[in-house]
């Protein structure tokens, strides 16, 4: 299961590299994964400190921090 998560938080980490921000429940479609594992992934790159957080009205977006920007 760690491998899983580890391989969605890599393609979660392009998918934002490329879409630049999309709100946390447009996640797991745009990932084509199961909310679950969308989540978890998203966990370990938060655990990481790679993403960062903006809420709008009652609506959570999530990108890249600033270091990850680029980074390819």
């Amino acid at each position: 299961m760690r491998d899983q998560i580890g391989e969605a938080a890599g393609r979660l980490w392009e998918l934002l590299q490329k879409r630049n921000e999309l709100s946390i429940s447009q996640l797991p479609k745009a990932l084509g994964e199961t909310p679950t594992l969308t989540y978890q992934a998203l966990g370990w790159l938060a655990r990481e400190g790679k993403v960062q957080y903006r809420t709008v009205k009652k609506t959570i977006y999530v990108s890249l921090a600033p270091a990850e920007v680029g980074v390819y």
